[in-house]
Parts: structure tokens; C-alpha cells; sequence
């Protein structure tokens, strides 16, 4: 006969005498103080923790009231904790010198603790075009596996027929081709990335450049740097062209960012200045054809004017 005295498994003396009750308090989640010196970083976390205003709010909050929600963490085999919300809240307790800080410790999956970590701080006002960028591209990775192998169509396998990017969409409230075109801009080399989020270079046009090669991206930042120019999205959509046709040389993006970029005068006019001039019941297209008519007909005028000056 086999033996399977190996898989037995003792039950403590403690345990023996442990009521129904005492075991579920003993399951139940709790908050735990733990020392900020303690709590480690998620793994490549893609939220920036900036020192800005609402910061400075934060940490003043914390000094006089201390930390009120509790972060989310979960325990590393070295004793130590990893942080999977809460990082803001770590820095702020920091900041304002207090040495631990309130948190629930639970155990989760890298996928798990990812999916907390993304949904935790996509609730923020206010989040830099990288930010979304990496965050939607590690949750998406990990909701795909969570859903197992997908079939040809990537439809996920959670009793949905839903493909994983359209369930993120509908959860971000993005569409998925918004949500697409913020995940390439994680192929942005870390430089250009940060003009996006500075605004110096537009998201369409970051977009368009993120199908640069590596040395490519060099070359254009290099010559960005150099001459002061920032690439239009005409002009980056003649990169990507150039690039994924092979032909894309220092000369050719000299060439194309040494070109003159069309510009487009805006000129806004608010409702309540136009609208006195028009019945009530014209819509704002039939107010566009009157001005577009008018403005034809001052055009010409002017036209004439100056032929009789001449």
C-alpha cells in the first residue's frame, strides 16, 4: 500500500479549539499600520508621482488628519510589503514625516494586483498621456491572460464574447482605437514620450512617430534638438511613411522637418456675440451659410476697391 503520510496535514493545537466564528474573524481583511520604510513600489509603476499643488494639499492633509484611506498592499516573500495603491499617500506621509502609514494586505496574482493597481489611479483628474499609455497597456496584458488563451479573434473567455480591448473601453470610457493609439505611444523612445506629455509635440503626431524605428527616433530627437523644429502631424505622417517604406535617412528627415508647416488661422466667435444679428429659430449651420455669404460678398468689394484705387 502507498504511503501518504507525506500529505497529511496536522492541525495546530490552537486551531483545535477555534469556534466557527473565530475562523472566519481570523479570514476577514484588517488594517494594518506598517512602516513606509517597509512598502516597496509596484513594479514598473506607470503613474508619476509629482510634487505639484494638489501634492502639497495632500501632505497638508495628512498632517493634520492623518491618513484616511488605507492603502492596498500586498506581502513580498522578504517580509517587506509591495505597494498596489497608495503610492501617492507613501510620499505624502514621507513629505510630512510620519513614519507609517494605515494599509490593507492582501494576496493577490501579478494580474490581480495589476488590475487594482491601473483602476486605483485611472480615477485621477488629471493624467499624462504616458500615464495612460503604459497603464492601459499592462492592464489590457493582463486581462488577456486572466481570460486564457483567446481564439483567433482574441475574444475573451470570461462568460463574454467580448473581446479584453472592448471591455477596457468600456471601462475607461475610451474607445479602442483611442485606446490603441495611447498604448503605441509606449514604442516612444523616453525623450520624445516626454515632449508628448509636456505638450510640446501634439498625441496625434507622438502617435505617428512611434512607428519610428529606435535609431530613427534618435535621429529625429537629435534634429529636433539642433534646429528647434517640432514635427506637424503632416510632417510625422511622412515619417512613419518613410520609415515603414525603408528610405527613412538623416537626410530625409532633415528634408521633411525643413519644410514650411501650413498654418491654419482660427478665428472663435461665441454664440452670444453672433446670435443678436439672426432669428432665434436660425440653427448655427444656417447662421454659417449667412456669414460665409456675407463674408463673399465684403471679399469682393474689397476686391473691386482696390482695383479702383490702382
Amino acid at each position: 500500500m502507498k504511503n501518504n503520510s507525506n500529505h497529511i496535514k496536522l492541525t495546530s493545537f490552537d486551531d483545535i479549539f477555534k469556534d466557527d466564528a473565530t475562523r472566519k474573524d481570523d479570514s476577514l481583511e484588517r488594517v494594518k499600520m506598517i512602516p513606509i520604510e517597509e512598502l516597496d513600489d509596484f513594479s514598473n509603476h506607470p503613474f508619476k508621482i509629482i510634487d505639484d499643488d494638489k501634492m502639497q494639499e495632500t501632505v497638508a492633509s495628512i498632517k493634520e488628519n492623518g491618513v484616511l484611506v488605507p492603502a492596498i498592499v500586498r506581502p513580498k516573500q522578504d517580509g517587506r510589503y509591495e505597494i498596489i495603491s497608495g503610492h501617492r499617500r507613501r510620499y505624502a506621509c514621507a513629505v510630512a514625516g510620519i513614519a507609517e502609514m494605515p494599509a490593507i494586505v492582501r494576496d493577490l496574482t501579478d494580474d490581480e494586483a495589476t488590475i487594482i493597481m491601473v483602476d486605483s489611479n485611472l480615477q485621477r483628474e488629471s493624467l499624462l498621456p504616458s500615464e495612460k499609455a503604459f497603464a492601459y497597456k499592462i492592464k489590457l496584458e493582463a486581462m488577456k491572460r486572466r481570460a486564457g488563451r483567446p481564439s483567433k479573434e482574441n475574444v475573451s473567455q470570461l462568460g463574454t464574447d467580448k473581446r479584453s480591448d472592448q471591455i477596457l473601453a468600456e471601462q475607461v470610457g475610451e474607445s479602442r482605437n483611442q485606446i490603441a493609439r495611447y498604448i503605441r505611444l509606449t514604442e516612444l523612445m523616453p525623450e520624445i514620450l516626454d515632449m508628448v506629455d509636456d505638450k510640446v509635440i501634439s498625441l496625434n503626431a507622438g502617435v505617428e512617430v512611434s512607428y519610428l524605428k529606435n535609431d530613427e527616433q534618435q535621429q529625429l530627437f537629435e534634429i529636433m534638438e539642433r534646429d528647434e523644429c517640432i514635427p506637424s502631424i503632416s510632417q510625422a505622417q511622412r515619417l512613419k511613411k518613410c520609415s515603414l517604406e525603408n528610405r527613412l535617412t538623416k537626410e530625409v528627415i532633415i528634408e521633411i522637418m525643413s519644410e514650411e508647416k501650413d498654418t491654419e488661422m482660427k478665428v472663435t466667435l461665441g454664440g452670444s456675440k453672433i446670435k443678436k444679428y439672426f432669428p432665434k429659430e436660425y440653427t448655427p449651420k444656417q447662421m454659417e451659410t449667412v456669414i460665409l455669404k456675407l463674408l463673399d460678398s465684403w471679399s469682393k468689394k474689397q476686391r473691386q476697391q482696390n482695383e479702383l484705387e490702382k
